[in-house]
């Protein structure tokens, strides 16, 4: 590649983005850095489908399992914590591959996003508690009392948003709408080129994956994973507790499902994120194209076919500059 060129693989749950950026790396000498919100807690190797030890002994890979379950990431720190990585394999002489379902984390890097003052841990704490205490819905209320702009724009369920919004209008005195609207809309100027892969299967071939990835995580130790994780007795607000199997082994345990009520529930709502997930790649990511960002038409092929189509990948990211 004549330019400096970071790659993104992206796509939905059980897409392939993990196998096709280990072959990735391999062929350029990549590092895989991670993309993914819950990837990112050190607790949930099993329940978040982490690179194994033997992956990450084979390949160098950044940003997966560094952040405890009892501290929330963000989408800002992940953008900080991201270019470090960037930087960094561009300085051992390697090609940053990022790799994620998370499109909230990957446009930080790709769009514009709002320069929010931290609202301080006292704003974080109150926000927490009283979603804990009081549920989705009250926090909503609340938050359509003190900032209605940003509560048209949150669902009420969505309790990390929720949580989010809460913090930053009781931090800061503004709320998230109204320091979205004062943030320019040009792109980010990034001296490297980008180059995105969407991989988009078809939806019975996701469905497949994911019942037999949750089947794999079942014998692999996720039930003991998630009795590590309740013994820390951590709020269920935070992003960890919420991660795709935590909720449902998690009353398993307490005696509330049968294990296979938890692995039925456990696999429906990973099928139902994947669906909105595949949907904002299209309508969102996959529109984002300038000179230096563009993106590869997506793959609808399960990934035991992903190696026939190499040399197409990277013939399409060395055309950067």
């Amino acid at each position: 590649m004549s330019v400096l060129t970071v790659i993104i693989v992206a796509g939905p749950t059980c897409s392939g983005k993990s196998v096709l950026a280990m072959a990735l790396a391999e062929k350029l000498g990549g590092t895989v850095i991670n993309a993914d919100a819950m990837q990112v807690y050190r607790e949930l190797r099993v329940l978040t489908a982490r690179p194994t030890p033997q992956d990450e002994a084979r390949i160098p890979h950044a940003l997966y399992g560094i952040r405890p379950a009892s501290e929330a990431g963000t989408a800002m720190w992940w953008r900080g914590e991201a270019l470090a990585a960037i930087n960094t394999a561009f300085a051992q002489g390697r090609t940053p591959i990022l790799c994620g379902g998370t499109g909230l984390y990957l446009a930080t890097l790709t769009q514009i996003f709002a320069d929010i003052p931290d609202p301080g841990e006292a704003a974080r704490a109150e926000a927490r508690a009283f979603l804990a205490d009081h549920g989705p819905q009250a926090a909503h209320a609340r938050l359509a009392e003190i900032d209605p702009e940003t509560a048209a724009k949150l669902r009420p369920t969505d309790s990390q948003r929720l949580a989010r919004a809460l913090e930053v209008v009781l931090g800061t005195g503004r709320g998230l709408a109204a320091w979205q609207a004062d943030t320019p809309k040009t792109p980010k100027d990034f001296p490297w080129a980008i180059r995105s892969i969407l991989l988009d299967p078809p939806r019975e071939a996701l469905r497949a994956a994911i019942e037999n990835r949750f089947e794999t995580m079942l014998r692999g130790g996720a039930l003991d994973e998630v009795r590590a994780l309740l013994a820390q007795n951590l709020p269920t607000t935070l992003p960890a507790l919420r991660a795709h199997g935590v909720p449902e082994l998690s009353a398993y345990l307490r005696g509330e499902l049968t294990l296979a009520e938890a692995a039925h529930r456990a696999r429906l709502v990973t099928g139902q994120y994947t669906k909105r997930q595949a949907t904002w790649f299209r309508h969102r990511h996959i529109a984002a194209q300038d000179a230096t960002h563009r993106f590869l038409a997506r793959f609808e092929h399960s990934t035991e076919f992903m190696e026939r189509f190499l040399p197409e990948i990277i013939n399409f990211i060395h055309t950067a500059g």
